[in-house]
């Protein structure tokens, strides 16, 4: 089922203006994204094509079947209430049917998490984005024998410093375990090809071993620091990874403030933090947020992220105090709403 199918076969019953345009944090730049509900016909919804949601390959046009829309509402999903809680002036399409769907229904404590500590969780999100841009990592990934060190002159240097100054090959040399010495191996040289190398290949984790003769003279220890090698590998792939898939506008966008954090998703973060506040002393979703001028600074750069930290903190301990005295109930009534969606559908498909 396509978007162009819910449109033909006028299934949509909500359709929204949301993000920045719905908050009132848009700027001349800022997309439109379009939230929206629809309903199955009846044949597909009891048969077995039911589906859940449907949207565009670039995720700013998504429309939810009616169950799970009331399934997320359910568990207080912030885009969810966002969506149910839409001002009207963004609101461009709404079944009257649809006004049976409360928001205090749903509202409850799990707010707090939903809104308010994931919120907290995206700082650690936009502090691992800084570590990513103040630690850039090579495109060519590093061998195990970059993590390799050799005794040398009352020391250690790295083996390919120890190699250079010998003059020799890796593949020339052999490796022996050194019993009750972790990580640690004979080094021997031997120019004629007689012992298996240092590593096998680039893509080896692990030295290679050679059957070395007794009467054959150690060169020098290695150490293998296998630890510093496996935990280069994780970051490795994250940071590639960060890299293939990053949204490029935010990126650069991050660059420019100069202040070396994801800003927009900071933004994002005090608006998560200020209306799960609102949520436990007032019981409901302020989607148009009054403080417009302190986000978009945010978002701009003009905070230090170790000053966001500090403000985070104290909003922090606000929400947890407007929880703890808030009026709301700790789950919703799921057998409420599990009427409401049977009332809703019945009613639905009777009308058609």
């Amino acid at each position: 089922m396509t978007i162009s199918d819910l449109k033909s076969g006028e299934l949509i019953i909500l359709e929204c203006i949301s993000g920045s345009r719905a908050y009132g944090l848009d700027t001349p730049s800022s997309d439109t994204d379009i939230k929206g509900v629809f309903l199955l016909p009846k044949e597909d919804f009891y048969g077995l094509n039911y589906v859940p949601q449907v949207n565009n390959e670039t995720n700013d046009i998504v429309y939810y079947e009616l169950r799970r829309f009331l399934e997320l509402l359910s568990q207080n999903n912030p885009n969810i209430l966002e969506l149910l809680n839409t001002p009207e002036e963004a609101i461009l399409y709404k079944h009257p049917f649809l006004a049976e769907i409360k928001p205090e229904i749903f509202l409850s404590k799990l707010c707090k998490d939903t809104f308010g500590n994931f919120a907290l969780s995206q700082i650690k999100k936009a502090k691992g984005l800084k570590k990513k841009i103040m630690n850039p990592l090579d495109r060519e990934r590093k061998n195990i024998l970059a993590f390799c060190f050799v005794d040398y002159a009352q020391g250690a240097i790295p083996l390919l410093k120890f190699l250079e100054i010998r003059k020799w090959k890796q593949e020339d040399c052999g490796l022996v375990n050194i019993p009750h010495m972790k990580d640690m191996y004979g080094l021997y040289h031997d120019a004629n090809g007689e012992y298996r190398g240092i590593m096998k290949d680039e893509s080896s984790n692990e030295v290679a071993l050679s059957s070395i003769p007794k009467d054959r003279e150690r060169i020098a220890l290695l150490y293998f620091n296998k630890d510093g090698y496996s935990t280069y590998c994780k970051e490795y792939k994250e940071y590639w990874g960060w890299v293939e898939q990053r949204n490029e506008e935010r990126y650069h966008n991050t660059l420019s403030h100069g202040k070396k954090y994801d800003a927009k998703n900071m933004m994002h973060t005090f608006r998560l933090l200020e209306m799960a506040i609102e949520i436990a002393k007032e019981g409901r979703v302020n989607v148009r947020r009054p403080e417009r001028e302190f986000l978009l600074a945010i978002k701009s750069g003009e905070y230090e992220y170790e000053e966001l930290l500090r403000m985070a903190e104290v909003k922090r301990v606000e929400m947890e105090q407007a929880f703890a005295s808030s009026i709301l109930p700790e789950f919703p009534d799921m057998e409420r709403i599990n009427r409401l969606a049977f009332e809703l559908r019945e009613k639905f498909y009777t009308s058609k």
